[in-house]
């Protein structure tokens, strides 16, 4: 393996309930396969129900990497992933066993492929200040601040996306420029990820009516296998907040909201489902935008598909 000739690593990308973790097993019960998740959910621990994380049973079939490894406190960002996720896969390599990314998380697997660019670390000063103008002013205000100085990052963001807003106006206040110049910027050559060449196969409806009545299924489903009573126990810990990225997750904000009896069960339901297809939309999005092999994920052997573009691609 040279600079020139990068190995090929498979990775099988797609919306929420594409069909991602049956094609993964199914190929890990063909090969030596080490699936590394490319999801932001399921890095967090004592959040299983709501992220539909893979049971111990599915995790047996084949080890899995950067799953549960941090705690609902803490963030868990693009660059700690694109770190620990070059170093995963030259272990895989190094022990004769094949990597194979697996995920719907897009901004992770930009981050892997088309480097970082240099945005400065979070400001904990910046952040309480922006946080503090938040609760006078509201979040609309300070989406409205963001146009003025970064109109590019403010029209794609929703007035309340308060995580994204204050990320934005963080930026913004430590370097004096807009975040959308800077990630618009060519990033640095990574020498360490050229080794490698992350080849996409990628699920996608040729129905999204399908996919969406997939999303609805399974969220009723966590519903029935103890969702809420998921989150009720991460809220007993007492040392989380709504506004953290870990319970800004899909489905955990909704029942969050319900818990403090904002919505009734009903609309929580709804607005958990109509998040989760809202979810599936951005990834869809994300995918268009990339040069993959698209393997229509409604078709009813969509599974052996997937596997066999997988393997063309270590074929090769």
């Amino acid at each position: 393996m040279t600079a020139r000739t990068p190995m090929p690593i498979p990775c099988l990308l797609g919306p929420t309930a594409s069909g991602k973790t049956a094609a993964a097993l199914a190929l890990a019960a063909k090969r030596p396969v080490e699936i590394i998740s490319v999801d932001s959910a399921l890095v967090y621990r004592e959040m299983d129900i709501g992220t539909a994380k893979p049971t111990l049973e599915e995790r047996a079939v084949a080890p899995h990497h950067l799953i549960d490894i941090v705690d609902p406190t803490d963030a868990y960002s693009a660059a700690q992933f694109r770190a620990d996720t070059l170093r995963l896969t030259g272990e895989i390599h190094a022990r004769g066993r094949l990597p194979l990314l697996v995920g719907g998380t897009m901004l992770y697997y930009k981050a892997l492929t088309q480097g970082l660019n240099d945005l400065p670390a979070a400001d904990a000063d910046v952040r309480a200040t922006l946080d503090a103008d938040a609760a006078s002013d509201g979040w609309p205000a300070l989406h409205a601040r963001l146009a003025t100085v970064d109109p590019a990052t403010a029209a794609r963001l929703a007035p309340n996306d308060s995580q994204r807003i204050q990320r934005a106006l963080e930026v913004f206040m430590l370097t004096g420029q807009p975040m959308s110049a800077l990630l618009a910027a060519p990033a640095p050559v990574d020498h360490e990820a050229a080794q490698w060449r992350f080849a996409p196969i990628a699920l996608e409806p040729s129905d999204r009516s399908v996919l969406h009545a997939r999303i609805e299924k399974r969220f009723d489903v966590m519903l029935a296998g103890g969702f809420v009573d998921e989150v009720v126990k991460l809220r007993e810990r007492g040392d989380l907040l709504p506004e953290m990225p870990s319970m800004r997750c899909v489905g955990y904000r909704q029942v969050w909201e319900y818990l403090d009896g904002e919505v009734d069960y009903a609309t929580m339901r709804d607005k958990g489902v109509f998040a989760t297809r809202q979810l599936c939309k951005r990834q869809l999005t994300w995918l268009r935008g990339m040069d993959r092999v698209i393997v229509d994920c409604c078709r009813s052997d969509a599974t052996a598909l997937a596997v066999e573009a997988l393997e063309n691609i270590c074929a090769n």
